[in-house]
């Protein structure tokens, strides 16, 4: 039994968590058995995947707590910070080094990355880092939840770009249609019922998280299911995939340091720039996946999109563990000499 415990503790340490482990599990799954995950109907498994999605929104406004964003609303200069690192800074790093280096053979995977780079901050990971970090919660909150409202339109706006810029067509006002149908409705339809079952999704946050974590397996598993029977995978070496592993590392530094220095440029308290590098830094494997199945609907590809983000979900949770860390030790010295 410690022998156990202890595996689960390194395990943790690593921030590979159950959830990680599963991604990892169902993508296997789909190399060796796609059939469940390329099946059509109204009771397929892509079907249930597209179903649950707009449930996740739903339960995710119905979580949302008004007083908790009011509170976060004041300190603008922080909101203008993070949202920028999320829409602004991460899309141009990623768009500039593509158009400089990027390379035609691997058209997908640089589809993958600068998807990554479009989409919302990433919510319960994210409070999570910030809390123990001795950041601003209140603003970690009030932005990492505007931050997915933002991304139906911002998200597209992106791609479009994207797109026309020599990689293929992109009908933008057809897909924030669809993403306010079935992501921004659910949520605004959720926050409305708020006052009424707000209490009731907070008393029941484990089993929405673990039903939103199963949603995102089914997801993963038709996607890398229909790619796997596309063989579309065969094209790319363990070389390249390594290599992309290694430049998420380098991606989440690069906008790290450009947010660390703006912070301290704009003279934010610890709090604050806390609160901005683990907002600002973070992408939401959540909402990506979801995004993704309507931004990019019935591509057989979509496994090798979703590879980037995948990938880079998990490396920021081992690299923001450790700097979560750090962070916790800045801010006791800090009460310290305040005190």
């Amino acid at each position: 039994m410690p022998k156990e415990s202890s595996i689960k503790q390194i395990i943790s340490k690593l921030g590979l968590d159950g959830f990680v482990l599963g991604i990892l599990s169902v993508i296997v799954i789909a190399y060796f058995i796609p059939g469940p995950g390329i099946m059509q109907g109204p009771f397929s498994l892509k079907s249930i995947a597209n179903y649950g999605a707009s449930l996740i929104f739903f339960f995710y406004g119905l979580k949302l707590n008004r007083a908790k964003l009011k509170s976060g609303l004041s300190n603008w200069r922080l909101h203008l910070m993070v949202q920028a690192s999320t829409y602004l800074i991460f899309p141009i790093v990623v768009f500039t080094v593509y158009k400089l280096f990027g390379n035609q053979n691997a058209h997908w995977l640089w589809v993958g990355v600068l998807f990554l780079s479009a989409i919302p901050s990433t919510v319960s990971s994210s409070v999570v880092m910030v809390s123990i970090g001795g950041g601003n919660i209140p603003g970690a909150i009030f932005n990492a939840s505007i931050s997915s409202l933002i991304g139906v339109f911002l998200t597209p706006f992106w791609m479009e770009i994207f797109f026309s810029s020599g990689s293929g067509t992109f009908d933008v006002s057809d897909v924030v249609l669809k993403l306010i149908l079935q992501v921004l409705v659910p949520v605004i339809l959720g926050l409305i019922l708020n006052p009424k079952f707000g209490a009731f999704a907070e008393k029941h946050k484990t089993n929405l998280k673990y039903f939103d974590q199963t949603v995102i397996l089914m997801i993963v598993y038709t996607s890398f299911s229909e790619s796997n029977a596309g063989h579309v995978f065969e094209g790319y070496s363990i070389t390249e995939l390594l290599t992309l592993g290694a430049l998420m590392v380098v991606l989440f530094f690069v906008v790290y340091y450009i947010i660390s220095l703006c912070a301290y440029l704009l003279k934010f308290k610890h709090e604050d720039r806390v609160t901005a590098v683990f907002c600002g830094s973070k992408k939401s494997l959540v909402h990506g996946t979801v995004m993704s199945k309507i931004i990019f609907a019935n591509n057989p590809s979509l496994g090798v999109i979703l590879l980037p983000l995948m990938m880079y979900h998990a490396l920021q949770l081992v690299i923001c563990s450790f700097i979560a860390q750090k962070m916790a030790k800045r801010s006791k010295e800090l009460e310290i000499a305040g005190n």
